[in-house]
């Protein structure tokens, strides 16, 4: 880690109150909490943010959707943070331990549905090509079901995984070791 994470202890209230929840929820502190909280008001706009987009309620994208997009960018990203992190996630969501893994090897080889094949294509033209996505990728889209809201979701959700990696790189974070048997293994009950 190339910057000191935050001491929970002395962080502003409604930071430690929101890590708290976090860690109530999952057993633990994700590092990423304790990394931002450095500096108080980007931990603020950041959680904002992927709450806005990541804890949608409307839309064609379900939350599994969601990760699985986060999952996908972040392997081009070759972030392991974000990949071990989302990609737990995206298990518990699918109930299905392998799906992470395959969606950060190869999307298109993955046990996906055509919709999500689909939709990760978007995701992965926005991420690695933007300035090329044009009319037939929303029509792309539109065959599965999905809306110009839909692909912005998906274009919003893409780039702030882009932002999320490069922290993620240049902070030197390791995801927490509880990431990686998460939706593997079956969770040991308090």
């Amino acid at each position: 880690m190339r910057y000191p994470y935050a001491d929970i202890d002395e962080v502003d209230d409604d930071i430690r109150e929101q890590i708290l929840a976090v860690s109530e929820k999952s057993g633990f502190v994700p590092n990423v909490f304790l990394s931002l909280a450095r500096r108080p008001a980007e931990f603020r706009a950041f959680f904002a943010y992927y709450d806005a987009l990541m804890e949608k309620e409307t839309g064609n994208l379900s939350k599994a959707d969601r990760e699985m997009i986060g999952t996908a960018t972040s392997a081009v990203n070759n972030c392991l943070y974000c990949v071990v992190a989302h990609g737990a996630v995206l298990r518990i969501f699918e109930k299905n331990p392998h799906i992470a893994d395959q969606v950060a090897i190869d999307y298109r080889k993955a046990d996906i549905t055509v919709r999500q094949r689909a939709m990760l294509d978007f995701a992965m033209k926005v991420c690695q090509e933007p300035w090329t996505v044009g009319d037939p990728d929303f029509a792309a889209l539109a065959e599965h079901g999905f809306d110009d809201e839909d692909a912005w979701d998906i274009a919003a959700i893409t780039g702030f995984f882009g932002l999320s990696n490069r922290m993620a790189h240049i902070g030197a974070m390791m995801p927490n070791p509880e990431f990686y048997l998460m939706g593997r293994v079956p969770r040991e009950r308090k």
